[in-house]
């Protein structure tokens, strides 16, 4: 995502009838599938032209005033509340996607959709440290079977030709490092929404992550070019409109409308339009070695973060 939904817990999950699923539903999720499994190629192309830091930068700069305008009259926060809400904002909006965007240029687009697509992995391992939520054996074989996914996406993905399909170990490890900031975001979030609510929380958070990362990317454009073409200008839009503030709202209709174990389907296709579009896109080659790692890793997932026990179907929803 690359997935940047504030927190999936901010809304108590609800078991909903499956009869209830519409085609709405459907569609939205397959439409979040797609704007989220989007994010990675795109970051790729905006690359081309802008530099990391600075694209991120710029990505906020589109989205915090959105989120400002959505929050508007609930933008009020007691002062206990900052200090968390800005560390929250470095996190994962500094951190994450500033390492995000370093493991993009660093990655195919096709190797960097898919190991961002270990999130999930990661958010059950704090949820079990910070939340105290026990993790059953089989999802710690999936934890091991997607980590050895990952160790394959980027050997069978790192004999491209040039920087667009070329995978590096840096490019790898700064998309760990993405996947793990942006999981802890995730965790640490959901009692500050809990709290305080969602809108508030991810409005002065952007806008923290925002302040944070705006002197890093003016050192950056000090030794960097910055040339913003078409391409880019699109790439900055798609990035700070699509998938930082209307995914989140999308995101947040799903937990309401369909039970939370069916909206994190998402995670799971996402890769599978991210590949896709790298494909289309860079050319990307797609061996045997790097689809047993996507095997792996989606498999991995689906173990790590299976519940032990089906969430009752009969439940009746509350708000």
């Amino acid at each position: 995502m690359t997935q940047n939904a504030t927190d999936a817990a901010a809304v108590p999950p609800v078991a909903i009838p499956a009869r209830l699923l519409s085609a709405k539903s459907v569609g939205a999720m397959l439409l979040l599938a797609i704007m989220w499994g989007l994010s990675i190629p795109i970051t790729k192309l905006g690359l081309e032209t802008i530099p990391p830091l600075t694209l991120t930068a710029l990505r906020f700069l589109v989205a915090v005033p959105l989120f400002l305008v959505l929050a508007a009259g609930r933008l009020h926060l007691p002062w206990r509340a900052v200090p968390g809400v800005v560390a929250l904002g470095v996190m994962g909006i500094t951190l994450g996607n500033v390492a995000q965007s370093f493991g993009v240029q660093g990655t195919s687009a096709s190797a960097g959709t898919t190991i961002s697509a270990t999130i999930p992995i990661f958010i059950v391992i704090f949820a079990a440290i910070r939340l105290d939520q026990a993790v059953a054996g089989r999802q710690w074989i999936g934890l091991l079977g997607a980590f050895a996914g990952i160790a394959l996406v980027a050997a069978g993905s790192g004999s491209g030709t040039d920087d667009l399909t070329r995978t590096t170990a840096a490019g790898v490890a700064w998309m760990l490092v993405s996947a793990v900031a942006i999981a802890f975001y995730y965790i640490w979030s959901a009692e500050l929404t809990a709290r305080y609510g969602t809108l508030p929380v991810a409005a002065w958070n952007a806008l923290a992550g925002l302040v944070a990362i705006l002197p890093l990317a003016g050192w950056e454009l000090m030794h960097e070019p910055l040339r913003i073409t078409m391409q880019g200008a699109w790439a900055i839009m798609y990035l700070g409109v699509m998938v930082t503030v209307a995914g989140l709202l999308l995101w947040l209709y799903l937990l309401r409308a369909v039970p939370a174990r069916v909206a994190a389907s998402v995670q799971y296709l996402q890769p599978v339009f991210g590949i896709a579009a790298a494909s289309v896109l860079f050319g990307d080659q797609l061996g045997l070695m790097f689809a047993a790692g996507v095997v792996l890793i989606l498999g991995g997932l689906a173990l790590a973060v299976a519940n032990k026990r089906p969430a009752p179907e009969a439940a009746v929803p509350h708000e």
